[in-house]
């Protein structure tokens, strides 16, 4: 247990915010296949996850309004998509360095649950929502201004809408307009994922996941298009 602490300490310090309440902070690092069974879900990140999400998307959206003074709101909302989405968050996750902090029961853990995208997400907003109930919405701000700010100033991809860039590409050549479905839906109500199919007659067929259906419906639009070996512009709005 001391030596558990102790790690935490090294994480808080990573983190930025030294926790009051240690509980959360375990808490939102705990798989639900590693609570205990009296618990059940709530001794899991779950409801943390729920939190961090919501607190997540209003931390981006004004760092959004203050950093792009000129932008309109379709732009704001597609960067926000592109910095919100499981695979940045993922990726913050790394840059947080919390994949040793993780609790994973034995199943999860032999099966690569710490290189899970979907998990490293989760946990990634569970510890935001950590913060925020340990300390308020400041500091849960400075920690995304800390790992997101980066990301916000210099987007890792494009950020024309995909779908709306596969129609055109498509209906230039001759092609049918692309056709969206549903795969397959999984997780819990409150933080589901979604699997979409796009597919175009004369160009194929791909995939896409997302925390929703428009969010797997890019994936899945872009996807295709690199496939297909289409151009995509590079971003051309700066602050």
């Amino acid at each position: 247990m001391k030596r558990r602490a102790a790690a935490h300490k090294e994480l808080e310090a990573k983190l930025g915010h030294a926790f009051a309440d240690g509980s959360l902070l375990e808490r939102a690092l705990t798989h639900i296949s590693a609570a205990k069974a009296s618990d059940g879900r709530l001794g899991s990140y779950q409801r943390l996850e729920f939190l961090g999400d919501r607190v997540l998307g209003l931390a981006i959206a004004s760092m959004l309004i203050e950093a792009f003074p000129t932008s309109d709101e379709g732009d704001l909302s597609r960067r926000l998509a592109e910095l919100v989405r499981a695979e940045a968050c993922a990726e913050v996750a790394a840059a947080m360095e919390l994949a040793p902090f993780i609790r994973l029961g034995a199943g999860e853990a032999s099966s690569g649950g710490r290189k899970k995208t979907a998990i490293l997400a989760d946990i990634c907003e569970a510890v935001i929502g950590a913060v925020y109930l340990d300390g308020g919405y400041e500091p849960a701000r400075d920690l995304v201004d800390r790992f997101w700010r980066e990301r916000m100033l210099a987007p890792r991809r494009p950020l024309r809408d995909a779908k709306t860039e596969l129609q055109e590409w498509a209906q230039g050549r001759g092609l049918p307009t692309p056709i969206y479905q549903e795969v397959e839906r999984s997780g819990p109500d409150h933080s589901p994922h979604f699997r979409v199919a796009v597919v175009v007659g004369g160009l194929g067929e791909a995939e896409g996941v997302g925390r929703s259906k428009r969010e797997a419906e890019q994936f899945a639009a872009r996807t295709l298009l690199a496939g297909a070996g289409a151009a995509r512009p590079e971003e051309t709005d700066h602050v």
